[in-house]
């Protein structure tokens, strides 16, 4: 098994690769109608599925070495400039079979030209204007929902960091107070040894003055 600080980043960019050739195939396909669309709502599942795959190969980056980074997010963004693409190419191409599903109003796909004809695709193309706006809002909030999940999976690594931090501290902390508590009792241990000296020292005195006190007592005797 590759243990090495690149191997999920490797797998993940070989899936984007397989499901974008997917997409590729699908849009290049030549289709018409209910086909067409059934194509379509494929690519954007599979559109989802690639979108979900760069955001795991951007939270492996992180957990790379620094001298790696800069190599791996030059293919992250080169993916990411693949995927734009090929989002555009569904988005023009399902636009494109919109407007023809929808002006195709008359019989035989022929167009009305009376005015009750221009008013429903007059109708038809205001629909379809407020379809596009409303994929378009559809698009930005899934991109703002995948730029929260980044920033809360960093913040996630942050927290993380902090409370490998505060652990380290606290294992500092012990080892000090342990240290103090050997140095306090060496401390005590020598003031009792200075006390002792002490008292001999005293005491050793106290016999020499006894000592000469006697000797002059009976010198002057």
């Amino acid at each position: 098994m590759d243990n090495s600080p690149t191997s999920l980043f490797d797998s993940y960019q070989q899936d984007f690769t397989s499901i974008t050739q997917s997409i590729t195939q699908k849009l290049n396909e030549d289709l018409k109608g209910e086909a067409r669309k059934a194509s379509l709502r494929r690519v954007e599942i599979e559109l989802d599925e690639a979108e979900e795959v760069l955001s795991q190969m951007e939270v492996e980056i992180h957990s790379m070495p620094q001298s790696l980074k800069a190599q791996y997010q030059a293919r992250l963004k080169s993916s990411k400039s693949s995927l734009t693409t090929l989002k555009k190419q569904s988005k023009d191409l399902h636009s494109a079979l919109q407007r023809s599903l929808l002006l195709s109003t008359a019989p035989g796909g022929a167009y009305s030209d009376d005015a009750e004809g221009g008013g429903d695709r007059e109708r038809l193309l205001t629909g379809h204007a407020i379809l596009e706006n409303g994929t378009r809002r559809l698009d930005e909030s899934r991109r703002i929902a995948l730029e929260t999940e980044e920033q809360g999976a960093e913040i996630l690594r942050s927290l993380r960091g902090q409370r490998e931090q505060i652990e380290n501290s606290r294992d500092m902390l012990q080892t000090a107070d342990r240290s103090i508590d050997r140095a306090s009792g060496t401390l005590k241990k020598m003031i009792r040894r200075m006390y002792q000296q002490r008292f001999i020292t005293a005491a050793i005195i106290a016999v020499l003055v006894i000592l000469i006190a006697l000797i002059l007592y009976f010198k002057l005797r």
